[in-house]
């Protein structure tokens, strides 16, 4: 099992540094379900929903595979222009595949692809930490219901 620090990719504090408290709260609230009570969610106490998502990390734009082209008749799903034998295009972990001056621009503004929305990294913590939270609230409704079902059949 990993450590608090590990966990939540944090080191623990140094001799004379203070805590921060508003985020020992918003934790409180988080991990120990009183949000739902309040009927808050981490978007509201992070202020995220309002603002657009963060670019993808530059890290992983920098690494995306390169892939040659090899047939003929498909076309890139941002300038819909065809690609020709040999051309090159950049590939993102959900297989879809776009012009390097296609897909990079876009990659700047917004971490997810233009086409099915996959979400890619980001080099925004807090953002991190609120894909981190909505992905554990998705597993906890999951396991209610599968508690529920388990009782209720």
């Amino acid at each position: 099992m990993a450590s608090y620090f590990d966990e939540h990719n944090c080191q623990p504090l140094a001799t004379g540094q203070t805590p921060d408290h508003f985020l020992h709260i918003a934790r409180l609230l988080l991990h120990g379900g009183y949000w739902q009570d309040l009927q808050m969610e981490f978007s509201q106490l992070f202020g995220f929903g309002e603002k657009p998502p963060p670019p993808a990390s530059q890290e992983f734009v920098d690494n995306l595979s390169s892939v040659t082209m090899e047939r003929k008749g498909e076309k890139c799903p941002v300038c819909l222009k065809e690609w020709s034998i040999g051309d090159e295009a950049k590939e993102l972990p959900c297989q879809h595949k776009f012009h390097p001056t296609c897909i990079l621009p876009w990659l700047q503004k917004t971490n997810s692809c233009p086409l099915c929305r996959h979400e890619l990294p980001t080099d925004d913590e807090d953002y991190e930490e609120y894909r981190k939270q909505k992905k554990r609230a998705k597993e906890r409704d999951a396991d209610l219901e599968v508690l529920h079902n388990s009782m209720f059949s």
